[in-house]
């Protein structure tokens, strides 16, 4: 900021006084249209971004210290108006889990319902169960469509203890594989093995096994050679070691599980699968088949067409009927978003709010924030688009919401002192570091997981009370598994969807998939801040002016953005990781399907609004950082042997000249001047 002082005299006599005297109380005052003009003169003219709603407006009141109490920042200026959301009326469809049928009615062995009510603590089935294990028990084939956290994972757990451990002779470990499932992701498979460990406690000469990427090749081909009777495999891995694992054979597979099977495909497994049931069929044609999935698609439909032999459709969904896969000819469905239902837990409550792009961060922070500190049974998954946005906004909140007050300061607060026990998970880490938060996160009782899609399914997180979307997801399946991650095996749990002004449109989306949620305000979860006085603003004067309650909120929301934007522009490497992360989102918007681009779209996106979200004041052009020993653009070199570029007035001079003179001047035209030899040139 430029100040303009009336004369030099004046300014060095208050100088010479504020030595001796008590300190200076600084009170600047606005500049007038004179003084903004000298200060131009003396000073040039002051160097702002492009984006001026980025850059913080700084007002100085009286102190005695001379600082600055009260910060007025942009963050709530112009914005776009929040819209109301407009959706047609839909009837959620709801999906009751547990039925009153227990599994001791099922001819199952003694020991294995001990198990499910010792370990799992379990009595009765969920809906899916009670159709899929009978029907699986019968040796048919299975097409099982359910909602997320309904027990799909004991519903092929179950049958397939209970055939293995009757088969006669004794299975033998150095038989080879009796059974393979297909998943995923590794996270699911650890879970799997876990779940598939635990029913096979009662039967130990039955061994399960996995292999899942990121493990070391030769144990796994060491634990293939003793022998693995239920073997657990993410597909890229089993294709690997088919083709270079001398020892892994499967003559003896009598079952072939895939479960997650909309994700294997979504992931670009396609080939891969068809390498693994090529396999299988060279070495045994006769087996049951099972393929679960939350969703159908062309893609899931076509896999089952493929590997499924007169199956048994499986829905426990009355409203949305599943036709057969050989009987539906043109009904199949389509790749492309349509007029699909999914079910939903019944004690899942869906919310959706709208915020300005500005405020997104803001608005995250003091949800997060706010939960852990009020709530004291708190396990909440964030999910964001992208690896580099989860790396950023874990170092974010991890070094500025939780550099809050010690617990020894007597003006703290006990709630106030708590602690973010933040994770994150996504696929750019080392696996023995994914397994590590995994099973953390798992086992904690509170705790903050910001992650990727890569948790988005099938894994079974205990006691997840929250999912919040940062973004909204690709496709209304990928939204139903998201808010999967909580409300399973019917308890209760809430979902948060954020949506900028601009994306309002896509809750009609959702809607169309008879989803339906419900709004909540903006202002109504900020007011959060209002309880930690960590970001009250001091004031010199006791009395509030009016309308002080709205004012203070917005004055504690911009000392939370402060901090971001401090802690952000603090060094080069936090900088650089802002920038990156912003650059990923943007990328992001790419990811949508072309049906719903009139929503997301890049064009929508208020750069400088965008970058405000990631603690950046630059100007969007400023955000690409050069590799180093590139040219500047625009920058032209310049060359000696050109002539230079004449101005207006040399080119009408020299027109002139050509026109009025005859060309016989004394000397004739004048002709360049060769350059001068040197000495060693004239003696050659």
């Amino acid at each position: 900021m430029a100040l303009g002082f009336s004369g030099n005299k004046a300014a060095k006599r208050k100088l010479q006084q504020s030595e001796d005297g008590p300190p200076l109380k600084l009170n600047i005052q606005p500049l007038s249209s004179s003084e903004r003009k000298t200060s131009k003169e003396r000073y040039g003219p002051s160097k702002r971004g492009a984006d001026t709603d980025s850059s913080a407006k700084l007002t100085f009141n009286a102190s005695r210290e001379g600082r600055p109490l009260i910060k007025t920042s942009s963050l709530f200026k112009n914005n776009p108006e929040i819209p109301e959301i407009h959706r047609s009326s839909v009837k959620q469809l709801q999906e009751k889990v547990f039925t009153s049928d227990s599994f001791e009615a099922l001819d199952l062995h003694p020991h294995l319902v001990s198990t499910l009510s010792s370990l799992f603590q379990i009595t009765s089935m969920t809906r899916v169960q009670k159709v899929t294990i009978p029907t699986l028990l019968s040796g048919s084939d299975a097409l099982v469509q359910s909602q997320t956290g309904s027990g799909k994972t004991l519903s092929y757990g179950v049958p397939l203890v209970q055939s293995l451990q009757g088969l006669s002779p004794k299975i033998q470990r150095s038989h080879g594989p009796y059974a393979l499932i297909l998943v995923p992701t590794r996270e699911l498979a650890l879970q799997s093995f876990e779940t598939i460990q635990k029913l096979l406690k009662p039967f130990m000469w039955i061994v399960p096994g996995v292999l899942m990427g990121g493990e070391k090749k030769k144990s796994e081909k060491a634990r293939i050679r003793k022998g693995i009777n239920i073997l657990i495999s993410t597909p890229g891995r089993l294709v690997d070691h088919i083709k270079t694992t001398k020892n892994i054979h499967f003559g003896r597979v009598q079952w072939l599980i895939l479960d997650e099977a909309d994700r294997i495909l979504d992931l670009g497994f396609e080939k891969d699968i068809t390498a693994i049931l090529n396999a299988l069929n060279a070495e045994c044609e006769v087996r049951q088949n099972v393929l679960l999935s939350a969703t159908l698609s062309q893609a899931v439909v076509r896999l089952a067409d493929i590997s499924l032999k007169d199956p048994v459709n499986v829905s426990v969904t009355e409203e949305v009927p599943v036709v057969s896969p050989r009987q539906q000819g043109d009904q199949r469905p389509t790749d492309t978003p349509g007029p699909d239902s999914y079910a939903i837990p019944e004690n899942l409550q869906q919310h959706v709010v709208v915020v300005p792009s500005k405020l997104r961060l803001v608005l995250l922070a003091t949800f997060v924030h706010g939960k852990t500190l009020y709530e004291k049974k708190l396990k909440m998954i964030v999910f964001f688009p992208s690896c580099e946005l989860v790396e950023f906004h874990h170092m974010l909140f991890k070094n500025v919401l939780n550099m809050g007050p010690k617990a020894e300061s007597p003006e703290t607060s006990p709630v106030a002192a708590r602690r973010l026990n933040l994770l994150r998970l996504h696929g750019n880490m080392d696996q023995k570091e994914r397994t590590d938060v995994f099973l953390e996160f798992s086992q904690c009782r509170n705790g903050i997981l910001l992650c990727t899609d890569v948790a988005a399914r099938g894994l079974d997180l205990p006691h997840v009370t929250w999912i919040v979307q940062y973004s909204a997801p690709t496709s209304p399946a990928e939204y139903i598994h998201r808010i999967g991650r909580t409300a399973r095996i019917g308890c209760p749990g809430s979902s948060l969807l954020l949506l900028t002004p601009s994306e309002t449109e896509y809750v009609q989306s959702l809607a169309d998939h008879k989803i339906s949620v419900s709004e909540l305000k903006m202002e109504d979860l900020l007011d959060c801040l209002m309880k930690d006085d960590r970001f009250r603003v001091k004031r010199s004067g006791s009395k509030k002016p009016p309308g002080a309650g709205e004012q203070e909120l917005r004055q504690r929301a911009t000392v939370l953005q402060s901090k971001f934007e401090e802690y952000v522009h603090s060094s080069e490497e936090t900088l650089l990781q802002a920038k990156t992360a912003l650059q990923s989102f943007i990328r992001s918007y790419a990811t949508y399907h072309k049906s719903l681009k009139h929503i997301f779209h890049v064009r929508l996106l208020h750069l400088g609004h965008v970058a405000k979200s990631f603690g950046l004041r630059d100007a969007p052009q400023n955000l690409v950082r050069p590799r180093p020993g590139a040219k500047k653009r625009g920058h032209r070199q310049e060359r000696p042997d050109l002539p230079k570029k004449q101005t207006n007035k040399q080119r009408l001079a020299a027109i002139m000249r050509s026109e009025y003179s005859s060309g016989l001047s004394p000397g004739g035209p004048k002709k360049p001047k060769r350059p001068k030899k040197s000495q060693s040139q004239k003696g050659t």
